[in-house]
């Protein structure tokens, strides 16, 4: 059987420590090796090696007596006959509810706040360039009127049986060896003390209804895939007409443009072109987000690959204030068919462009590019 390791090293104190600074100790590294927050193999061993040595020297007697005869008092345990197994400390008094609350459902948001409502909105790229306001008519969960959302008929009420009106309940709770009271919100009246004579017909008992609600939503330019509008309160309403109601979240998606990709404040387009218009150079204009018209130029001898960056024809930002680049990626527009006269002309073409020598040549010189590089 190995030996106990001192308390004061176990709580990582010194002997002078203060109940000040054997709390703060204890609380710290409770925390941090409680087996539900530490799944190392030896949190749950360590968790009560800590327990037990803030068990005796939070005591003062306790502490005399270990200080003096340390493992091994005059006549057993400190404990008593079960040994500390069997001995009870309030955990919740030191640590705190808000620690026990997260491992037992709790959480910080109040009880009776609604949940939030998420909706995806599509809108066009030239949309999402400008900006937008739009009247959105979405059906939304709204309070009952016929009980002002109680749940309960003519909004008529009694008290909580299971709480006697507390809205709370303390349960006992099994903490590692210890027997700990925690207190819950009560399941029967969800934290209200107070449950519905009988149900509202109109809600069922819920407290809510849906119903058809006209919202004005303002879309700002240089919306992006993904960005979520928020609007407070507009969120599913407070269980039973008591607590806030949540907030709704607008989630915008941009529908496929028929040539721009956006990345970021970036627009990315391919342009075919046929092996003349690369080689000669031309200009191009097309429709733009914007409004105006893209002048695209295609410098002379270009390749199928190259890109072209238009500087300051992008997205704008959010503040409308520096818009981005449109980038032209170049790409050779290979026909299926060819007429006669068209694969005369390029037989021609080929033996004034590239000789079989001229090939050879080409590949080596190509070679000698990668290895320089």
């Amino acid at each position: 059987m190995s030996e106990k390791r001192d308390y004061y090293e176990i709580l990582e104190v010194d002997k002078s420590a203060d109940a000040k600074d054997l709390k703060q100790a204890f609380r710290s590294l409770a925390r941090r090796y409680h087996p539900d927050k530490n799944d190392a193999d030896d949190a749950e061993s360590r968790f009560k090696e800590i327990q037990e040595a803030y068990a005796v020297l939070s005591d003062s007697d306790k502490r005399q007596q270990y200080d003096r005869f340390g493992h091994n008092p005059p006549g057993g345990s400190p404990f008593g006959a079960g040994g500390f197994s069997d001995f009870n400390i309030n955990l919740d008094d030191i640590l705190g509810g808000d620690f026990f609350s997260s491992f037992f459902g709790g959480s910080r948001r109040p009880a009776n706040t609604g949940n939030d409502i998420l909706l995806r909105h599509s809108i066009t790229l030239e949309q999402a360039f400008t900006g937008v306001k739009e009247q959105m008519d979405i059906d939304l969960p709204s309070k009952c009127s016929g009980c002002s959302g109680t749940g309960a008929k003519g909004g008529k009420t009694t008290t909580c049986k299971a709480c006697s009106g507390q809205g709370r309940v303390r349960v006992r709770q099994q903490v590692g060896p210890f027997v700990q009271d925690v207190v819950r919100t009560c399941d029967r009246c969800s934290g209200l003390g107070s449950t519905a004579e009988s149900s509202c017909r109109e809600c069922s008992g819920d407290g809510i209804v849906v119903e058809e609600q006209s919202l004005k939503v303002t879309i700002p330019e240089g919306a992006d895939q993904g960005m979520r509008l928020r609007i407070r309160g507009k969120g599913q309403p407070g269980k039973y007409g008591r607590g806030q109601p949540g907030d709704l979240f607008i989630e915008i998606n941009l529908e496929e443009h028929e040539w721009f990709e956006r990345s970021e404040r970036d627009l990315i387009m391919s342009l075919p072109l046929g092996y003349a218009d690369l080689v000669l150079g031309c200009e191009f204009e097309i429709p733009h987000i914007d409004g105006d018209k893209l002048k695209i130029t295609v410098p002379k001898s270009s390749n199928s690959g190259d890109t072209i960056t238009i500087n300051g024809k992008g997205m704008p930002d959010s503040r409308g204030r520096i818009r981005g680049d449109v980038i032209v990626l170049l790409k050779l527009d290979m026909p299926r068919k060819f007429s006669k006269s068209v694969r005369k002309a390029l037989e021609d073409l080929r033996q004034d462009l590239l000789s079989e020598s001229d090939v050879i040549v080409r590949m080596k010189a190509d070679a000698d590019d990668r290895r320089r590089a």
